[in-house]
């Protein structure tokens, strides 16, 4: 017997408490610093409750265990809905501070009818046996224009034909301008970004003639939840603006978005993908935005209504009173996530797509797949990846993104790792007493 390779324990923030949590077995505790010392060094006689846990297990059992919850999760992972993106124009109207598509926005093509019917095509053909919807991306997929409004107009016909739910990833500020036509199709969400109050935002994603853009993106967003139409209000974060999350978050609070059922949020971490346009110094790394975050809740606890952050599983337990299954994978690209542009290029997911090199296939106008390069995509588990097998936070971390891992290193085969222990400490602090 001896402690479990899978035990994932962290410090409670502001307290003399540890969290011990074991994803394989699906048990989470607290402990003193005498439990805590006894899990690590348990000698002959380990605690019995420990043992019953899962903490401190017999190897061979626990191998057991890891490998039926694999097949457990492989099975689950096959019957997944996939997200499937299409972009179709890579042109934007906005000139946000830290686009990283910036270096391949040169691709001015919009989508064509023709190229909405081989996607289609493709879909039905390729992956019509799964659960799936369509996301609208770019870019920015809600542009003006005549032309091309008839094209998108096409578009979501189509999906509506397929029975097909839309979700659209866009800035907001011709949103208006296409609710009546998005009433054509079933709308999953909409994904909108504001990042900050008034003055902050409009100093990070002014348009591009240098119009102020925060009023319409808000207006927009009250126009959805009066459709029905839910929202994804998402604020890009950095050092620049993180002390403006209590503002944005009073914002929607007066506004009246976070009491409806229809609203809810996300912070994206501002990092450099293949490209940043913000200087290095603004960003944060992972942890490090997690601590400001960490204190900014706790001199402004009203955050927690605009946002709660999942501090690795610490939400999930809260919400859910159990652990989540273990997390074998945390990248959906060519498993539960697929990309495809208006130039017939097909991608692994957003954090690839319109990237020259990161082609996987075309869909237009003739049909090819590079089967050797999906499957390396398909392969990437915490199994495959050599710093994953070691680590005990493996089934909570997921290894990670693939495109972070290859962007940083050149191999998908190496680990995005996550700070599970310190962001555990701090979640538990913020969500139990």
């Amino acid at each position: 017997m001896r402690p479990s390779p899978y035990n994932i324990v962290a410090e409670v923030s502001e307290s003399k408490y540890f969290a011990v949590v074991n994803l394989l077995s699906g048990h989470a505790d607290m402990l003193t610093r005498q439990e805590y010392d006894h899990l690590k060094h348990p000698g002959s006689s380990p605690k019995r409750e420990f043992v019953k846990k899962g903490y401190i297990t017999d190897p061979e059992e626990e191998e057991l265990r890891f490998q039926m919850a694999r097949i457990d999760y492989l099975e689950r992972a096959g019957q997944e809905e996939l997200q499937i993106f299409f972009v179709p124009t890579y042109q934007c109207n906005f000139n946000c501070s830290y686009c990283y598509q910036a270096p391949y926005l040169s691709s001015h093509g919009n989508v064509s009818k023709s190229v909405i019917d081989a996607f289609f095509s493709y879909v039905q053909r390729h992956l019509g046996d799964r659960n799936k919807y369509i996301t609208l991306f770019g870019g920015e997929p809600l542009l003006p224009g005549k032309g091309y409004k008839k094209h998108l107009a096409y578009f979501i016909d189509q999906c509506a034909g397929y029975g097909l739910e839309v979700a659209v990833v866009t800035n907001g500020y011709h949103l208006k301008e296409y609710v009546d036509l998005l009433a054509g199709a079933s709308i999953r969400e909409i994904q909108l970004t504001l990042d900050g109050p008034e003055e902050v935002h409009n100093m990070r994603r002014p348009h591009k003639n240098g119009a102020k853009t925060f009023h319409r993106i808000a207006a927009s967003i009250d126009e959805c939840l009066n459709r029905g139409y839910p929202v994804n209000l998402r604020m890009v974060v950095d050092k620049d603006n993180i002390n403006a999350l209590p503002g944005l978050a009073s914002f929607a609070i007066d506004r009246g978005w976070t009491s409806s059922d229809l609203f809810k949020t996300q912070l994206g971490r501002n990092y450099e993908l293949h490209h940043c346009h913000a200087p290095q110094g603004k960003l944060y790394s992972r942890l490090s935005l997690y601590k400001d975050l960490y204190h900014l809740i706790r001199m402004y606890p009203e955050i927690l209504q605009f946002h709660r952050p999942a501090f690795s599983i610490a939400r999930f337990l809260k919400d859910n009173g159990k652990l989540p299954p273990p997390l074998f994978d945390a990248c959906p690209a060519c498993k539960t996530e697929w990309a495809f542009d208006h130039t017939g290029s097909i991608y692994s997911c957003t954090a690839t797509v319109g990237k020259p090199g990161e082609e996987l296939g075309r869909f237009y106008p003739d049909v090819s797949i590079d089967r050797e390069k999906v499957q390396q995509w398909q392969q990437r588990d915490v199994c495959s990846i050599e710093l994953c097998r070691q680590c005990n936070v493996q089934l909570a971390c997921g290894g990670g993104c693939g495109a972070v891992a290859k962007n940083n290193s050149g191999s998908l085969m190496e680990a995005d790792c996550r700070p599970v222990e310190e962001l555990l400490g701090m979640g538990i602090s913020t969500y139990f007493k």
